[in-house]
């Protein structure tokens, strides 16, 4: 594969060069949520304090819990997306499409970015034209401690080009990523099929196909306080259908039958596992129809994932 070549210097920041505190114009954040007001106070709290004075965006999915008031009284300098149905994943093409800027970090209600992570995310992605996608360090708070999937990313198996400025990715964790715009859109976004759970392999696997990378950038730093807001066993449940639905849609047989079985002997043996199998069967016709096989060169990426992915403990699909 052809190295990038050397990116122009370019001066982003509105008002003249680029400084420490001053509003970087290159990226904006993304934000959904669903019934956590509070956290997303919070996390909104953290993000406008940000040295890079990002662009918001809040796409609320249909919160009944005062949200969308809320963040109107408190945050007005923020754009507000009140959806009154929850779009899952989907909410992000919806905030993506409110923005011109060429990179757009994802962020979930109850996550924020570090200082000074957009900024270098923004000149990594500068300089690489072909990446896509970077990722950064997870810290589970209060504490700080790494999250359990942050040494996977760092011991990527997955075999990228050589310029690539972190290890390769074979896939992403949106709500600790940066995004090129043009690469989002050249595949569509997150689809609508998959509303929310591992929604992001799919994207991933269509953004390889059509030639962009993706990595790991150590020094980039998002905080992740786990919210109590939530459902595991939805999560747990539609996390198993859209695996095996991704699966299904881009996996060449063979590779599809070992993860399919994989899977199934790995799940726990419960109703919410039972519904979830249940729900990706019923999905099968349109999975058939839709059904586009990756070519050799993305599929590798996934096929160098299947070890690290059957040791892992961080994700297992538990609840």
């Amino acid at each position: 594969m052809k190295e990038d070549p050397p990116a122009p210097h370019r001066s982003h920041a509105r008002g003249g060069p680029l400084q420490e505190g001053r509003e970087d114009d290159r990226i904006a954040v993304v934000v959904i949520t669903h019934q956590r007001r509070d956290e997303l106070l919070l996390a909104l709290d953290r993000l406008l304090a940000l040295p890079e004075q990002p662009h918001v965006v809040v796409v609320d999915n249909g919160s009944t819990d005062g949200t969308a008031e809320a963040v109107r009284a408190r945050f007005p300098a923020v754009e507000l997306i009140a959806s009154p149905e929850n779009l899952g994943a989907v909410g992000r093409n919806v905030g993506v499409g409110r923005l011109g800027t060429p990179y757009i970090a994802f962020c979930d209600d109850d996550t924020w970015w570090d200082p000074g992570s957009l900024r270098a995310a923004a000149d990594v992605l500068d300089a690489h034209p072909r990446l896509a996608v970077v990722t950064a360090r997870i810290l589970v708070e209060p504490g700080g401690r790494e999250d359990p999937i942050v040494p996977e990313l760092r011991d990527s198996p997955v075999r990228g080009a050589a310029w690539l400025p972190g290890p390769a990715l074979g896939s992403f964790l949106a709500g600790a990523s940066v995004i090129r715009r043009e690469a989002f859109d050249e595949v569509g976004g997150f689809s609508e099929r998959l509303w929310l759970g591992g929604e992001e392999e799919l994207m991933a696997g269509d953004l390889a196909a059509a030639g962009w990378e993706l990595c790991y950038l150590e020094q980039l730093t998002v905080h992740h306080q786990a919210s109590r807001a939530r459902d595991p066993h939805k999560r747990r449940h539609d996390g198993i259908r859209n695996t095996l639905w991704t699966t299904w849609l881009r996996r060449p047989l063979r590779p599809a039958l070992r993860r399919t079985a994989h899977l199934l002997r790995t799940v726990p043996r419960d109703r919410v596992t039972a519904r979830a199998l249940l729900a990706a069967v019923r999905g099968a016709p349109w999975v058939l129809r839709e059904r586009r096989v990756l070519p050799p060169h993305a599929e590798s990426r996934f096929t160098d994932l299947e070890d690290a992915q059957r040791r892992s403990t961080a994700r297992r699909y538990v609840s």
